[in-house]
Order: structure tokens, then C-alpha cells, then sequence
């Protein structure tokens, strides 16, 4: 009972002749037909600038190394800029 027949298919179709006419039903299948494969396109075409998205941030990163070394033994009375900092030094 759920299942779509082969009638069901030619109902549509007999439908869809009705409705559109015999002459424009391929120009509506062509243009869906282009309307797809655009989308197909575009959609590719953002995930390959997601992929070099992703490879350009891995490859910006600067090393921590090259950072400059804060002592956290040294405590000292003015107010830190870094609300962690100011619990830690409290």
C-alpha cells in the first residue's frame, strides 16, 4: 500500500502532460537539468575553498616558542590586563 507503483508513475506523467503541454515539459527538464548541475558546481566549488580555508589556518599558525616568556613567580601590584591573571596574583 506504500509502495509506488508503476501506475502511479503513469498517472504522473499523464499529469504533467496535461498540465504542461508535450512541448514544454523538455524545456522544463532541460532547465532544471542546468539548474542542477549549477548547484553541483557552486556546491564544490565552496568546499574546495572550505579545504584551502582550512590549509591556509594551518599553515598561518606562528609557533609558541617564538612568544615572549612570562614569569609567573614574580608578583607584582599593579592590575593584570588578564582576568585569570588577576585571580592568580590575588
Amino acid at each position: 500500500m506504500g509502495g509506488l507503483r508503476p501506475w502511479h508513475i503513469a498517472v504522473l506523467v499523464v499529469l504533467l502532460i496535461l498540465l504542461f503541454g508535450a512541448k514544454r515539459l523538455p524545456d522544463a527538464a532541460r532547465s532544471l537539468g542546468r539548474s542542477m548541475r549549477i548547484l553541483k558546481s557552486e556546491v564544490k566549488g565552496m568546499q574546495e575553498d572550505d579545504v584551502a580555508a582550512k590549509a591556509e589556518a594551518q599553515n598561518g599558525r606562528t609557533p609558541l616558542d617564538g612568544r615572549p616568556q612570562i614569569d609567573h613567580n614574580q608578583h607584582t601590584s599593579t592590575s593584570a590586563h588578564d582576568p585569570a591573571q588577576r585571580v592568580h596574583d590575588n
